[in-house]
């Protein structure tokens, strides 16, 4: 059997960004299902596991090519999970895989799990030590990306929790870690971490692929500095990509009768946020909630969003993630109610917020960012 490639020719990214530039599948996705192969063939139902499958491709391909039943998946972003959902009706393999959290119900058993690398070494920590402690004592990984984003750190990252680890042969700039020989993880898990920012009196509690981890981004420390303007007759606010949320927190610290709804569509994400409102003793009216851009957010129901947008889609720089967000805000927003953004200023977003939400305002601007006030309907 092979990579099935009128599969994978058929998937799509929706419901995330979609662009010429942008793929579904990429060299990484097949040299993955080709290194293990082998080890598919062989699996038994229920022994595969998948991790950071971004749209589908190596759920997909492993079943399609590879007759694998039971696949247990694991995607951190929830448009992945929608993504492969909506692949998997387009191509028939509906029954083939269900999700699970990054933890026992994913691992348990498995003995075969592709992963496709994620960018930061804490993510790959916590997938590594997750599969040490859960999985068969015979399992192995097979850990792919492209070339210019695997770092020789990622090799020392897996060599923590198994003892054999190496590097396959390259094929179309993408290469394949293979880690086996699995190590007796730490008697109590690593992640999440957890750290004390004096700057701002606050318990940051971070999951592994949480954004910035337990630091304060630069970004989102700027933003702060407004806090104390931010529409203060509000009683309902959205943290919207709300990473670990410490916006959220201090919103919810500075203002003892608002209720705020911390969105982010990353699952370790918002676990950190709910973590960090309870670490705080905010967590009655801290709301984390796993979505994609507001989009079960009722119209007209916040009268305040702060955002803190990306500049990129996974490795590719574009301004795609940050535009929807702001055509979400428009919506969500009441009439009155208030945007504040932080963002890179040669992004240049003011008219973009000014077409999605209202009159926009550059409140504030240092070397590198600028906060932007954008009103509902006014």
């Amino acid at each position: 059997m092979s990579i099935p490639e009128e599969v994978l020719s058929r998937l799509r990214r929706f419901p995330d960004v979609e662009a010429p530039n942008l793929f579904a599948v990429d060299g990484a996705d097949r040299l993955i299902l080709d290194e293990a192969g082998p080890a598919l063939l062989d699996a038994a139902d229920g022994t595969v596991a998948v991790i950071g499958d971004r749209y589908g491709a190596l759920t997909l391909g492993a079943a399609a090519g590879f007759d694998v039943t039971g696949i247990r998946v694991h995607q951190d972003p929830i448009t992945g999970e929608l993504a492969l959902s909506h692949n998997a009706s387009r191509v028939g393999l509906r029954e083939v895989y269900r999700s699970c959290g990054l933890g026992v119900d994913l691992l348990a058993g498995a003995r075969v799990v592709l992963v496709q690398l994620p960018r930061s070494l804490s993510a790959l920590a916590e997938i590594a030590e997750a599969v040490a402690r859960y999985a068969d004592p015979e399992v192995v990984i097979y850990a792919g990306g492209r070339d210019k984003h695997i770092a020789p750190a990622m090799n020392e990252v897996l060599a923590r929790s198994f003892g054999d680890v190496h590097a396959t042969r390259g094929r179309q700039k993408s290469r394949v870690l293979v880690a086996r020989g699995r190590l007796d993880p730490p008697a109590e898990p690593t992640y999440p971490l957890r750290e004390h920012l004096g700057e701002l009196d606050m318990e940051v509690v971070a999951h592994g692929a949480a954004f910035a981890g337990t630091k304060l981004d630069i970004g989102t420390r700027f933003l702060l500095d407004y806090l104390p303007r931010m529409n203060p007759g509000a009683r309902s606010a959205v943290d919207l990509g709300c990473g670990t949320g410490i916006l959220a927190v201090a919103l919810a610290r500075s203002r003892a009768d608002l209720r705020v709804v911390a969105t982010d569509q990353s699952a370790a994400a918002v676990a950190s946020t709910a973590a960090t409102a309870q670490a705080n003793g905010v967590g009655d009216r801290v709301i984390a909630l796993r979505d994609d851009v507001m989009s079960t957010l009722a119209d007209a129901t916040a009268d305040l969003i702060v955002c803190n947008p990306p500049f990129h889609v996974g490795a590719a720089v574009h301004t795609g993630a940050a535009l929807s967000m702001f055509r979400a805000a428009g919506r969500v927003l009441r009439e009155g109610g208030e945007l504040w953004t932080v963002y890179n200023s040669h992004l240049g977003y003011r008219g973009a917020l000014r077409a999605s939400v209202g009159p926009t305002e550059l409140i504030g601007r240092n070397p590198k960012f600028t906060v932007a006030r954008s009103v509902k309907g006014s």
